[in-house]
């Protein structure tokens, strides 16, 4: 074959040999039978140019079975759901800031009547004509001065 002086035919038809290997006999074991297992024979092609092709068969693989998909998706579902939360915040918040709100102008009126009411308290004491004052009586009466004395 690897003489440079031979030149192979275009179609040589020199016999083919196919070698089919013998099947293993599994010892038994002592303790639990093994089935034997089958050993797939070998087969041969030859190819137009006249190469030979020999391997044993494979089985064509089986694709995975499709999933049937759900009719709705889960990415539409975590939407609905987001959305449903978002509109329960929403309202947990305007129902916040209405009680923030209700409250505010609560303790607002209560200030105000507050001091009213104690600006009023302290309008009657300064204004009143109550008879009873508190404080020192002081009378002043006439007296004369002579030569740097004091005489009441």
């Amino acid at each position: 074959m690897n003489d440079p002086t031979h030149t192979p035919a275009a179609h040589d038809t020199t016999a083919l040999e196919v070698h089919r290997p013998a099947p293993l006999v599994p010892s038994p074991a002592p303790l639990a039978p093994v089935k034997p297992l089958a050993v797939p024979s070998v087969a041969s092609v030859v190819l137009p140019d006249g190469r030979v092709v020999t391997g044993y068969a494979v089985a064509a693989a089986q694709p995975e079975p499709v999933t049937a998909k759900p009719a709705v998706s889960r990415a539409a579902v975590n939407v609905a759901l987001g959305g449903v939360g978002f509109l329960a915040v929403c309202g947990g918040l305007f129902l916040l800031t209405a009680f923030i709100t209700a409250l505010t102008a609560l303790i607002t009126q209560l200030v105000i009547l507050a001091a009213v009411l104690f600006g009023g308290w302290i309008a009657a004491q300064v204004f009143g004509t109550s008879g009873r004052r508190g404080g020192t009586t002081i009378h002043i009466r006439k007296a004369v001065i002579k030569r740097s004395h004091f005489h009441s």
